[in-house]
């Protein structure tokens, strides 16, 4: 059997068992639905097994796909490491950073970025702190923190703090496999107003989530409000509600292994973005200048 698999090919794979779609793992990778089922169909006749079960809602895997998975993120988490460790720079960057991160950020967003800062800089005394965003806020303008990673699509100009971008997670809406939106060729807001909602409140999701239902003239039907994603998760692969969230924080299946599918909705959702944050007029250190370099090249993948 040939071995010659890329690790292009190896990124197709992850991204559609990520995802649990086609549509989607083109989406985020930037490159063309062909290209991913090509080179998903390649690794398949080249290891003899087939990867995943197609079905109409979607892609599974199969239990050789599960393996297979496992083993392809060690693949990358070694390469990860194969870079980190020769970079010359590591050893002069030296001291502390106290970093500040909110509970969306800190649960999908910053393990891995953090994993590969503390494989590069082992001589950074890293500090993580969690809070809330006013708190956040207020700590990088009095210095208690160096840097924040937070969702900066909630910071103002009025906050006094510097921004910079890193990523923007489209906001679309959640359904079970089953749905009967899924039907509909296009789904607008005032379509959902009479289906049951499940509203997350943390990290001001509500307020957000208000942003673009009241100039729309209508609101949710909201059923259960909750601080926990997973909460939102399987209620919507249960089938209890519908709820509208980011690319983020979104996983095709549910800790019952039900079937959750995202949708494009025609009227205007705004983006969630994550950025870094630091003091208006503050002098970055070394560490954080490190930190910042990082997170943007880690960004840009």
């Amino acid at each position: 059997m040939s071995r010659d698999l890329s690790l292009r090919k190896l990124r197709y794979f992850q991204a559609v068992a990520e995802s649990g779609t086609v549509t989607q793992a083109a989406v985020d990778l930037n490159v063309s639905q062909s290209s991913i089922t090509t080179g998903v169909r390649e690794i398949e006749e080249q290891l003899g097994v087939s990867l995943f079960q197609r079905t109409s809602q979607g892609m599974l895997l199969t239990q050789q796909g599960s393996r297979f998975l496992n083993q392809v993120q060690h693949v990358f988490q070694a390469v990860d490491e194969a870079f980190d460790g020769l970079q010359d720079s590591s050893a002069s960057v030296t001291g502390s950073l106290d970093l500040a991160t909110s509970y969306t950020v800190a649960g999908y967003f910053l393990p891995p970025l953090l994993a590969r800062f503390q494989r590069r800089y082992p001589g950074v005394r890293l500090r993580v702190n969690e809070a809330p965003r006013p708190e956040i806020l207020d700590g990088l303008r009095n210095g208690r923190f160096d840097l924040g990673i937070v969702l900066t699509s909630n910071v103002d100009q009025t906050s006094q703090v510097e921004r910079q971008p890193l990523l923007h997670s489209k906001r679309r809406l959640w359904v079970n496999s089953h749905h009967p939106l899924l039907e509909r060729e296009e789904i607008r807001l005032r379509d959902l107003v009479d289906e049951p909602y499940i509203m997350l409140t943390v990290d001001e999701a509500e307020h957000t989530a208000m942003r673009y239902w009241k100039p729309a003239g209508l609101s949710p039907k909201v059923l259960f409000k909750t601080l926990s994603v997973e909460a939102v998760r399987s209620m919507v692969a249960n089938g209890t509600g519908i709820s509208i969230l980011s690319d983020m924080v979104y996983r095709p299946w549910s800790l019952e292994g039900r079937r959750i599918v995202h949708i494009d909705l025609i009227d205007p959702v705004p983006t969630m973005e994550i950025g870094l944050a630091w003091g208006r007029g503050a002098e970055l250190s070394p560490t954080a200048r490190a930190f910042q370099e990082m997170a943007l090249a880690f960004a840009r993948e």
